[in-house]
């Protein structure tokens, strides 16, 4: 037996076992001499890892020779004496087909189930990853609620939502688990509410990205923050009490939200606990837009990292709401994503157009104020939808008392006088490269569709290819000699169709301005596209530092945040607003904080430095273009320059 893991941290490895457990495999096999076996590890360590630098093999070294330390043996009893039993693989309270099928396929035991056992028309269960009790993380975060300012930021930035806030009215305490943490909720509004954070402990996976982004720190102890990494063992049964608990507790009015990171985190995430990597970059972008368009949304995701955290079987991530909706997705190709979404777009705005007209055929069955409130919506807010939700539900009750076939029709067609939010997902692979055609065409179209670039900059699904958005300098597979080219400008090419709400965000830099961003996307009426930034693990560091290294990136000019919205040249305003600051951070304190950039730095110092040089000027003419376009004069005004 090995606590390999806590060999990986002892010897600066991270989570990383592959080469603890290699040495484990020859120490016990005795396929070599172990002293052999050893020299050869260390040997192939070199090979493999000579481009990374020394610091990478020095690790792996140590993690070797201090595996054979820990390596021992255990007695099996002759009788077992665990006082512990193996939980069933999913809770006696899930839905029949997580019993039936799910359960069945996580105990790898899907070959078993008959034809029959699944649903006949492709369709699938969501929100089955509640189910899915993993318990991966061997630490947990643990709330702190003396110095806990309430920011929200972490629940945030969580790639699982496994960390949620809530506010409630302190009545609903009197049930409470004797640990459930509650604290006053800081609010002018609603001053005998009661706050909680709370961490699902089994579907957390260790990330630890709500510790690094937390803004406060302990004045009698600077290491300890308002989010702290404890030991999950021992916290795991109370803390699975007190998430619970917590789900059991009401979710505030959406309507009465506030607009801002702190109110959008008190919203439920309709997606959570996906397989994605710990840490991951890309999600939560996505669980943001499920928190602000809701059951709304309905998504055409493009085969990549997105559509397999996404819906890869046998759970499901999207989840439903308390009245049992929730996003609606699809997975289409590289190729064909885009227009995938245009599809959906024209056949919900067919379906739209079809029942406002049945709503004018049957005016008088349905009565002039209803008929008017239904065609004359506003549906610019939560309270907006939430009141066309409730004319439709009316609608819906009177056509039951009418027996023709508009009435049927409209039945059928109703839902769609409910605003609907149309989101094309993918990777860089996706929007620079494969399907960039179709993309393209989307923009082009005019209408109605919005497109969510979740930007690692390389093809990360499949082993680390490049892509068009690798950056120069950059190594990847087929740019073994870091990336000759600069990373090409998407957002720009968008802009030049004038018509095009075009947005470049980095969460970890400016939350405020990724959700911006996205309010804004959701609310234009056209095409938009966002490029937002997603730190990934095929970029070569610990991804504890991702929301760092986007700050980095922005502070460093490679990456400028900026909206574009045509609404504004309308009313006489320049559309191009630049969101970032000029470069006030060399780019070589940005990129060789990867692994992607220093591996060139060993293997060709000298291209690596030519490189370097040419990127720096890519940062600048990049930043001189934009901040140029930002003070252009409109109408004869110009805009002061930045």
């Amino acid at each position: 037996m090995i606590d390999a893991a806590a060999v990986a941290k002892a010897t600066g490895m991270g989570g990383r076992i592959n080469t603890i457990m290699q040495t484990c495999f020859f120490a016990l096999s005795n396929v070599l001499p172990r002293e052999d076996a050893i020299a050869q590890i260390k040997k192939a360590i070199k090979k493999t890892y000579a481009k990374k630098g020394p610091a990478v093999i020095d690790k792996n070294f140590a993690a070797v020779d201090q595996t054979l330390a820990a390596l021992h043996p255990v007695v099996i009893p002759e009788a077992a004496s665990a006082v512990r039993h193996q939980p069933p693989t999913v809770p006696p309270e899930a839905p029949d087909f997580v019993q039936r099928v799910t359960a069945v396929m996580l105990a790898n035991k899907g070959d078993l189930l008959p034809v029959s056992a699944f649903p006949v028309d492709g369709t699938w269960p969501s929100g089955t990853t509640r189910w899915e009790k993993r318990a991966i993380a061997l630490e947990i975060p643990e709330w702190d609620s003396s110095i806990c300012i309430q920011c929200n930021k972490c629940v945030l930035v969580c790639p699982h939502a496994a960390i949620r806030a809530k506010f409630y009215p302190a009545s609903h305490l009197k049930d409470a688990p004797a640990e459930f943490k509650s604290t006053q909720f800081r609010s002018q509004e609603w001053k005998d509410a009661q706050y909680s954070l709370q961490v699902a402990p089994e579907d957390c996976t260790g990330c630890t990205l709500c510790v690094a982004v937390c803004p406060v720190k302990s004045n009698a102890d600077p290491k300890r923050k308002a989010i702290n990494m404890e030991p999950m063992a021992p916290l795991r049964e109370r803390e699975k009490l007190n998430f619970e608990f917590f789900l059991a507790l009401p979710s505030p009015d959406a309507t009465r939200l506030a607009l801002d990171v702190k109110g959008t985190q008190f919203r439920e995430p309709l997606l959570e606990f996906s397989g994605a990597c710990s840490g991951c970059g890309e999600t939560p972008y996505v669980k943001l837009l499920t928190q602000l368009a809701g059951d709304r949304l309905i998504v055409a995701n493009a085969t990549g990292c997105s559509s397999i955290f996404g819906g890869n079987l046998p759970t499901t991530p999207y989840a439903v709401n308390h009245e049992g909706r929730g996003p609606t997705w699809s997975n289409s190709l590289f190729e064909d994503n885009a227009e995938f979404a245009l599809g959906m777009r024209l056949a919900i705005d067919q379906q739209t157009q079809f029942a406002r007209e049945l709503v004018k055929r049957l005016a008088a069955s349905l009565g002039e104020e209803l008929v008017q409130g239904l065609l004359n919506a506003d549906q610019s807010t939560e309270a907006g939808i939430r009141d066309q939700r409730e004319r439709v539900k009316i609608l819906k009750a009177k056509l039951a008392g009418i027996s023709t076939l508009e009435a049927r029709d409209l039945t059928n067609v109703a839902d769609t006088l409910v605003k609907k939010s149309v989101w094309a997902f993918g990777g860089d692979g996706w929007a620079y490269d494969i399907g960039y055609g179709g993309l393209d065409h989307v923009l082009a179209s005019g209408r109605n569709v919005n497109i969510l670039v979740l930007d690692t900059e390389v093809y990360s699904n499949t082993g680390g290819q490049m892509s068009k958005s690798t950056p120069r300098g950059a190594v990847a597979k087929f740019a073994a000699g870091g990336k000759p080219r600069p990373k090409k400008d998407l957002g720009m090419m968008a802009m030049t169709y004038g018509n095009v709400y075009v947005a470049q965000v980095a969460m970890g830099s400016s939350d405020m301005q990724t959700l911006k961003a996205f309010l804004e996307a959701d609310a234009y009426d056209g095409p938009s596209i966002i490029i937002a930034y997603s730190h990934c693990i095929a970029h070569g560091y610990d991804l504890i530092h991702g929301c760092d290294q986007q700050k980095a990136a922005v502070q460093s000019g490679y990456w400028p945040l900026y909206r574009y919205n045509p609404d504004l040249a309308k009313v006489g305003k320049n559309p191009l607003q630049l969101d970032s600051r000029a470069p006030s951070l060399p780019l070589e304190k940005y990129i060789y904080n990867e692994t992607r950039y220093t591996m060139l730095t060993h293997s060709d110092p000298e291209a690596a430095k030519q490189l370097l040089k040419l990127a720096e000027e890519d940062v600048q003419k990049r930043w001189k273009a934009y901040s140029n376009l930002a003070a252009a004069p409109v109408n004869g005004t110009p805009k002061e320059a930045r």
